[in-house]
Order: C-alpha cells, then sequence, then structure tokens
C-alpha cells in the first residue's frame, strides 16, 4: 500500500472512531494526521522533481555524448591536409631489436625521443631515423 493510500485509511480509521471533536486528545491526533498529509503532499512533489531533473539529466547525458562524437570525428580529421598534397598521417616505423632480432613497431613521437626499450628483450635502442619532409606548403598546419 502506498503512503497516499495508507493515510487515506488512517483517516477512514480515524472518522470511524466517532471521537468526541471537543476532546484534546481529539484534536492532537486531527493535528498528527494533517501534518503525515502535508509530508505526503511534500514528498509526491519532490518525488516529481526528482523525475523531471532526471529526464533533464537524460537530455543533458544524450547532447554530451553527440558533442563527445562530434569531438572524437574533429581529432581524427586533424591529421588530414586540405590544401596541398602532401601526407600529414602519423607515421610508424618498423624497427628490429639488433639483440633478439624481435620485430617491432614505434610511433613517430618515440622516434622523436631517440630511444625506446625493446618490448621483447628489454633491452634500450638508440634510434637514429630520419623523418621526411616532404610537405612544401605555406598555409597548412603540417608540422613539417
Amino acid at each position: 500500500m502506498e503512503t497516499k493510500e495508507s493515510l487515506g485509511y488512517l483517516k477512514g480509521l480515524l472518522d470511524g472512531l466517532d471521537l468526541d471533536e471537543g476532546k484534546k486528545e481529539t484534536k492532537a491526533i486531527r493535528a498528527i494526521v494533517d501534518v503525515l498529509n502535508n509530508i505526503v503532499e511534500d514528498i509526491d512533489d519532490m518525488t516529481e522533481g526528482v523525475e523531471l531533473l532526471a529526464q533533464q539529466l537524460d537530455a543533458v547525458d544524450e547532447d554530451l555524448a553527440d558533442v563527445e562524437d562530434y569531438l572524437l570525428d574533429e581529432d581524427e580529421d586533424d591529421f588530414d591536409c586540405d590544401c596541398c598534397d602532401c601526407d600529414d598521417e602519423y607515421e610508424e616505423f618498423e624497427l628490429e631489436c639488433p639483440y633478439c632480432g624481435e620485430a617491432f613497431t614505434v610511433d613517430e613521437d618515440t622516434v622523436l625521443e631517440g630511444s625506446t626499450n625493446c618490448p621483447n628483450c628489454g633491452e634500450l635502442l638508440e634510434l637514429e631515423v630520419e623523418l621526411d619532409d616532404d610537405c612544401d606548403c605555406e598555409d597548412c598546419d603540417c608540422e613539417e
């Protein structure tokens, strides 16, 4: 039984008791029932407010997901240079460890750092790889 229904049942019981309305005890019981009624109304109002907030939060969450998708798509386009024919993709380099012979791939940032550890044997490898400077344009955001 819900709180509102329980309160209605309590009011019905109170009315069925045929209490003398002039007695202090009856007035106290009626005042308690009125307070309970006010509490039930406040709870109903808060429940409606929480449900409205939940709907608004869901809408904001969906909007945020759209923004995240848009930003992730933007990031993927950052490597494309539309103003010339240069290839501005992030390069990867395949290396072979001189100690164990294991072939592995490193990214451009690792090459620029100048050294890396072999993922197989753990030896520190000094990298001496020259990066291509193919881009001749002046207007793009290429890092060349």
